[in-house]
């Protein structure tokens, strides 16, 4: 069976001749290809996939007949189960971008253990399911031939070993470097803009600024594949996995305590009115039953998890790297399943990007969703980022069917401290100018001031042209 209509392949994997994905009627597909044959059968033959399915470290799959993009160059069409929201590296908290580095070491050692190997270690290959990460391309394998280096070797430095230690030494934000650089962070500028302390770490020296002035000193001559046969036995190679994990895992950020990290302390609600704002969004979420949330602007997620514990699952956004840590580090102790924190800075969203702008999408390209929070979040974008309230409007009528939001008005301490430095140029931002302008868009459902403040919380539905 061809694959005809109501069809189209993703941009993320063209670049893989072994096979690639693609969605028919809504539902994700795997085509490999017969160059792709070897080594799906040493990944399916040897025993691995059931121990990486088993541990949690492999998506599974099925075999399934058709469709195909081209039945004469399929060998086998497989449908594995789905992730609920691909992320990307540069949307990760610290801390889930060393688990991911970790999990991607983990696969590679049960690999030889079968007498496989990873032939690459993309970050973008890792996606968080439960939130645990996981590998997602079947396609990742070979046989494992003695005496070779790990051909992935430079790609997992440049993916998780370069990035995690300019986070953790030089600044957190230099994650975002993901964003520009979607093929990995470059060794060389990773090497002057780490400090010269990590060169006394025998494991950076080693994997970073040795291996960067490697990859100059080699740069613009032939490589001989043959000859690199017999370079790195079995036990070598093991050694090389074990001194990139003890390096990985030595690594820590130590969060400064940013504005946002620290809101359970610093925002100025009593406690009835946080108690009754989140009784509020309860009856919101019973009242819409989303069957999936994001939660822009979540802090560290307390509101988020007034969705997610309901099964509902949901993307808790946050700009501050400090609030998703925290966030992130809370799923993990409490082994939550639904609640996946990202980072995310809504002025300036993750963009379509590489190859015909077709390889990673935006954040718009992954929704619409079914219900959006906006809590104390939309004073940020009017005042302090300037934003005019019927450019907002429009903005969540492309995002979500409902829209659960608080409006914060200038009387609030919180909008006082946004315009003391200012001129206040916002005549329009008042409770009356704000429903009007998402009356343009929405349909109000309901509507609660929460007790001890001056903040509404609405619920709206988008209005059907």
């Amino acid at each position: 069976m061809e694959m005809k209509e109501n069809s189209r392949r993703l941009g993320a994997s063209f670049r893989d001749p072994s096979g690639f994905i693609f969605f028919q009627e809504g539902v994700l597909y795997r085509q490999v290809n017969p160059a792709g044959r070897e080594d799906y059968h040493a990944l399916m033959d040897t025993g691995l996939y059931e121990d990486l399915v088993s541990a949690g470290l492999l998506v599974p799959h099925e075999e399934v007949e058709g469709p195909a993009l081209d039945a004469r160059k399929a060998y086998k069409i497989l449908r594995p189960e789905p992730i609920e929201f691909v992320s990307y590296p540069y949307e990760w908290c610290f801390s889930q971008y060393k688990r991911a580095a970790l999990a991607t070491l983990a696969i590679q050692k049960r690999a030889l253990e079968h007498g496989v190997s990873l032939k690459d270690s993309s970050a973008y290959n890792i996606q968080f399911r439960n939130g645990k990460p996981v590998l997602i391309d079947t396609l990742s394998f070979e046989p494992y031939r003695e005496g070779e280096p790990w051909t992935a070797y430079r790609q997992f430095c440049q993916h998780f070993y370069a990035p995690l230690t300019l986070m953790a030494y030089t600044d957190i934000r230099l994650g975002q470097l993901m964003r520009v650089h979607i093929d990995g962070i470059p060794l060389d500028l990773a090497s002057r803009l780490l400090p010269r302390r990590t060169r006394l770490n025998f494991s950076h020296q080693v994997h970073l600024h040795l291996h960067a002035r490697s990859q100059q000193r080699y740069a613009d001559k032939a490589v001989d594949r043959s000859r690199l046969k017999g370079s790195i036995n079995l036990q070598q190679l093991l050694g090389l996995i074990d001194s990139l994990e003890g390096g990985v895992r030595k690594l820590a950020w130590k969060n400064p305590g940013t504005e946002w990290s620290d809101y359970r302390s610093a925002h100025n609600y009593t406690p009835g009115a946080l108690e009754h704002k989140a009784q509020i969004v309860e009856q919101y979420v019973e009242q819409s039953c989303p069957a999936r949330v994001w939660d822009l602007g979540a802090n560290t997620g307390s509101f988020s998890r007034i969705a997610s514990r309901r099964g509902i699952p949901t993307v808790s956004f946050d700009i501050d790297p400090g609030a998703v840590e925290q966030n992130y580090l809370e799923v993990v102790a409490r082994k939550e399943s639904h609640l996946l924190p990202l980072l995310l800075d809504l002025t300036n969203p993750s963009p379509d990007l590489g190859w015909q702008l077709n390889e990673r999408s935006s954040l718009f390209e992954r929704g619409p969703v079914e219900a959006v929070f906006a809590l104390a979040l939309i004073h940020h974008l009017a005042i302090a980022n300037n934003v005019p309230l019927d450019q907002l409007a429009q903005f969540f009528a492309g995002l979500c069917r409902w829209l659960i939001i608080e409006f914060v008005p200038k009387s609030d301490s919180q909008v006082q401290r946004l315009l003391s430095m200012r001129e206040d140029i916002f005549p329009d931002y008042t409770p009356a100018g704000f429903e009007a302008c998402f009356s343009e868009h929405f349909e109000l459902r309901a509507r609660q001031l929460i007790r001890e403040s001056e903040r509404g919380l609405y619920l709206m539905e988008k209005k059907i042209p």
